[in-house]
């Protein structure tokens, strides 16, 4: 029997110069990870305890001018707006991977992208099953988003012995979950449509797109060209597609794949592109106040409040959520991993072996971030429905944490022994 040739080997660590670039997203999204936790621990001490009263009306106060359907309550601005600057790295992060990274050969994208695929079908077919015909049906979206920075939290923590390949496969599986979570919003959770906004939207993010590629040396160079010119710019596409009824997060991504991944005429040794510099310049903003923020006004769920946490963990929906994180997360990425593999006749990467997929599959199972979202758009006129969702998302991506990180401290401890 011929061995299989490096064509036919996933799960490679790819070039020294994405292995880096990997290596150091890694460490910026750990930190915000941490962050993230602890805007969420924060959040639920709070809400049970005496400043519940006080937590619930500062997340429901309104502010904004109503003619521009701009009156949110702060809790609304925090999902609306502040997650539309994580959207927008997502966006940077998304086509840096489809021109630069892994995304860009279909060889190596193989493998991450069928697993994403597997990770989200299976979690949303779990829940749809155990919610047939109930009235939590339409939440089927929210245990199929992976957070990022929660996980690689994690992985920062337990993980340091595994191989280089498998934070690459995390972190690529990752991107496209995001991408799969961001085309279900905007296709799902868009009840009305009004084309004006929409229209006029396309506008400033047109001209957003057209001075990018054409200053991207003059937006490289001045740090603040880009605060000046194409924040505004921004801002105003956010506000005509909130209008609009697509969800303005939206707005985020795609004033994201607006950026040029490279630098203009003007070629600089060691230069990472302009996309690279904008979420160099940005990703402290998301990190380090965007998402923290938004996870401190969503994670605040009363859950001793006449028997919540209980309710939530037997209503149909709770059990969905946390089945889809839990067991459709592991179960749908690791066997479309496997049958990728079985079906192109290829093999595991060196030092990577099953426990380790298996393990990183479970590390997926963490929710948070985009699953909060997704639960606040399900459930935005059933708040008690929508508060038995959070508890759901919290506890699942808790476990899901705590079993992962068990998993791959051992193997950790193994690999480290040969």
């Amino acid at each position: 029997m011929n061995r299989p040739g490096p064509a036919e080997t996933a799960f490679d660590a790819g070039s020294t110069r994405e292995t880096l670039r990997v290596a150091e997203l890694l460490r910026k999204e750990t930190v915000g990870g941490f962050l993230l936790v602890g805007a969420a621990v924060v959040a639920l001490v709070v809400a049970n305890s005496p400043l519940k009263d006080a937590y619930a009306r500062l997340r429901d106060t309104v502010v904004g001018y109503a003619p521009w359907h701009l009156n949110l309550s702060l809790g609304q601005w925090a999902a609306d707006g502040l997650l539309a600057v994580f959207f927008f790295l997502v966006g940077l992060e998304l086509k840096r991977e489809l021109v630069d990274g892994e995304l860009r050969s279909p060889r190596t994208a193989l493998v991450p992208v069928v697993a994403a695929f597997g990770g989200v079908a299976v979690p949303a077919l779990i829940y749809l099953a155990v919610n047939a015909g109930g009235p939590g049906v339409h939440g089927w979206a929210i245990p199929t988003a992976t957070d990022i920075a929660f996980a690689v939290a994690v992985l920062a923590v337990v993980g340091s012995r595994l191989p280089a390949s498998l934070r690459l496969f995390l972190l690529t599986l990752a991107v496209v979950d995001d991408l799969i979570a961001i085309l279900i919003i905007a296709v799902v959770y868009t009840d009305r449509l009004s084309w004006a906004p929409l229209a006029l939207g396309l506008v400033p993010i047109a001209a957003f797109g057209l001075l990018a590629h054409r200053f991207a040396d003059w937006f490289a160079v001045h740090g603040w060209a880009a605060w000046a010119v194409l924040l505004p710019l921004g801002i105003i596409a956010w506000g005509f597609l909130h209008a609009s009824g697509i969800h303005a997060t939206i707005a985020g991504v795609l004033l994201g794949f607006a950026v040029p991944v490279h630098r203009g005429r003007t070629p600089v040794v060691g230069d990472d592109g302009l996309a690279g510099q904008f979420e160099h310049r940005f990703r402290p903003l998301s990190a380090g106040f965007a998402v923290p923020v938004f996870a401190f006004f969503a994670a605040g769920v009363d859950i001793g409040a006449g028997g919540t946490f209980t309710d939530a963990l037997t209503d149909p929906v709770g059990i969905g959520i946390m089945a889809g994180l839990l067991l459709g997360k592991p179960i749908g990425i690791t066997a479309t991993t496997w049958l990728t593999l079985t079906l192109s006749r290829s093999r595991l990467g060196p030092g990577v072996r099953w426990p380790d997929v298996i393990g990183v599959s479970v590390l997926a199972g963490i929710g948070f971030t985009v699953s909060l979202l997704v639960a606040e758009l399900t459930f935005a006129d059933d708040p008690a429905r929508g508060d038995h969702a959070k508890i759901a998302v919290l506890t699942a991506s808790t476990t899901a944490a705590v079993l992962a990180a068990a998993l791959l401290y051992v193997r950790g401890r193994v690999s480290g022994r040969r």
